[in-house]
């Protein structure tokens, strides 16, 4: 396996911007690190869960595909409309109202976020299983996976924590713009 290629691959999947990292920045910025970390520990483990299941179901996963695609499309950009949404409506006065960045919500997130499902549906079968089958190995992939896919969200917690005076200061212009690649993320999953 050639490591270097795999942790690029993870590397860019994990800390570009995606729904996962944009909703966590949004948390922290408008809610703090604390609240932040909850969705950030669900989104692990989610994200974790997945790349488990990737590497279980994978030879099913690549008859049923297409379908599992078309659904995930459809619910996916839903979902990515509305927390948009709520990105852009977040009033920041009232911090203590917002109850959407909890763990299951960011366990839930991983399962409909299109950009987790197609890396984890991707990164075992091309970097894992063709080198390694034996459980272990494949079990210390996924470990390192996850924890690279944690080292991500914790990272947009951390950005969002830093700049939060100047987010805040700005938080209008910061609300749209994280509306805007959310839903522009959304549109993608089209294209």
């Amino acid at each position: 396996m050639d490591i270097t290629s795999f942790l690029i691959y993870c590397m860019i999947a994990t800390f570009t911007p995606g729904p996962t990292n944009i909703v966590i920045l949004s948390t922290a910025h408008n809610f703090g690190a604390k609240k932040a970390m909850k969705y950030t520990y669900g989104a692990t483990i989610g994200f974790g869960l997945l790349l488990v299941i990737s590497a279980m179901l994978n030879t099913m996963l690549i008859t049923i595909i297409p379908k599992i695609l078309i659904v995930m499309q459809i619910v996916g950009s839903m979902y990515m409309f509305y927390l948009a949404y709520q990105i852009y409506k977040t009033d920041t006065s009232n911090p203590t109202v917002d109850q959407s960045a909890t763990l299951i919500s960011g366990f839930l997130m991983q399962f409909i976020n299109p950009k987790v499902i197609l890396f984890t549906m991707t990164v075992i079968p091309s970097f894992i299983m063709p080198y390694y089958n034996a459980i272990p190995a494949v079990t210390i992939s996924i470990i390192a996976i996850t924890l690279i896919g944690f080292s991500a969200f914790t990272t947009w917690v951390l950005f969002g924590t830093i700049f939060k005076e100047f987010l805040q200061k700005h938080n209008k212009i910061v609300n749209v713009m994280m509306t805007l690649f959310l839903a522009y993320a959304a549109i993608m999953i089209w294209m």
